[in-house]
């Protein structure tokens, strides 16, 4: 019961918005403009339905072409912080090699080389 309230609330809410923001003369002017060119683009589209199904099939190519270089960028990332991730253990290994060279050039200066 206290959902059906929250839902009427909210719908008779959103009315009055709508209703006291009709008060302003440019609102009113600019929803009755859209109105106009979206029941036109309605009465267009309702006569050309072939155009409006191309149209619809485009955007659609356009999200997977979208989903597809997403998707591609992503395990690039992926595959990068998998390299960064190996780098330490690299760098530790260049690290450790370069202080044996060091010592063992000591040792050898040492040893009158």
């Amino acid at each position: 019961m206290s959902e059906s309230k929250l839902c009427k609330g909210v719908v008779i809410g959103a009315l009055v918005g709508a209703a006291v923001s009709m008060l302003d003369r440019t609102t009113r002017e600019q929803t009755v403009e859209k109105l106009k060119k979206t029941k036109n683009k309605v009465i267009y589209y309702a006569k050309n339905r072939s155009e409006l199904q191309q149209l619809v099939n485009e955007k659609i190519e356009k999200m997977q072409k979208l989903y597809e270089d997403t998707k591609d960028n992503v395990n690039f990332i992926m595959e990068k912080l998998d390299e960064v991730k190996g780098i330490p253990g690299a760098v530790q290994e260049i690290v450790q090699d370069t202080k044996e060279v060091f010592s063992s050039n000591e040792e050898k200066s040492y040893q009158g080389e």
